[in-house]
């Protein structure tokens, strides 16, 4: 019990850091994308190395154009409880390879929650993106085509990268400004925080079962060494075969 309390302390730091990420990068000035997310070194559809911790969510700059071919439509994706897609386009650097951008979320057309939405067009030319790193995420993608548009349920990077004409780094980023600026029919996505404190809230609830566990062992422990301390002989059972026959009466 005192490890799994250690356990959910140290997701509980792990949690924390994050935030703390999360919180710096909307105050921070953007740097280039390269500072924060490796380049990429292999051949078209190959991903690039993962950034590392400690630059995820810092805010980035990156200019290129957008490849309107190659839009990837991310399904069942929640903004202000409602469901639709997320929106992410390839942007091709000036070096030939490219970053995924999260361009914001759009609700489905008409018909349901799995129904493919009309994407605003991305704009022509040179495009400037202000954004947040943001790690792939874990799990398979399931990276389908339909209606002409890919389709995932994850933002898995390696997966998206192998449908890509080129190679592409190893993370994405999360639209915050955009020169020309976005079309309004976008939502911004939210980065929510990790429930840091539900993890303190567990290394209290397992720390608390120890020290039950061990004073209950105590007071057990106690208890049973007062009745045997307390036990007579007349209070032990008696050997029946050591016992004299009873007699009995004429």
């Amino acid at each position: 019990m005192v490890m799994l309390g250690n356990w959910q302390l140290d997701r509980y730091h792990g949690r924390t850091a994050v935030n703390e990420r999360i919180d710096a990068g909307l105050r921070m000035d953007p740097v280039p994308l390269r500072e924060a997310v490796p380049a990429p070194t292999g051949g078209p559809g190959s991903a690039g190395p993962a950034p590392a911790d400690d630059r995820t969510f810092i805010r980035v700059i990156a200019t290129g154009r957008y490849d309107a071919d190659n839009v990837v439509l991310v399904r069942g994706r929640t903004v202000e409880s409602r469901v639709g897609f997320e929106v992410l386009t390839p942007l091709v650097l000036a070096d030939g390879t490219a970053v995924l951008v999260n361009r914001g979320w759009i609700p489905p057309a008409p018909g349901g929650a799995m129904a493919q939405p009309e994407v605003p067009a991305a704009p022509p030319g040179e495009v400037t993106v202000e954004g947040r790193v943001h790690a792939s995420e874990s799990g398979a993608g399931n990276v389908a085509r339909r209606e002409g548009r890919l389709e995932t349920r994850r933002v898995a990077v390696p997966q998206l990268a192998e449908q890509m004409p080129y190679p592409v780094h190893g993370a994405y980023v999360l639209l915050d400004e955009q020169n020309p600026a976005a079309d309004p029919a976008f939502r911004a996505v939210p980065v929510g925080h990790a429930n840091n404190w539900q993890n303190l809230g567990y290394v209290v609830q397992w720390w608390i079962f120890a020290a039950m566990t061990l004073f209950g062992y105590g007071w057990i422990a106690r208890r049973e060494a007062r009745r045997l301390a307390g036990v007579t002989d007349e209070d032990r059972p008696r050997d029946r075969a050591a016992d004299p026959a009873p007699s009995t009466s004429a």
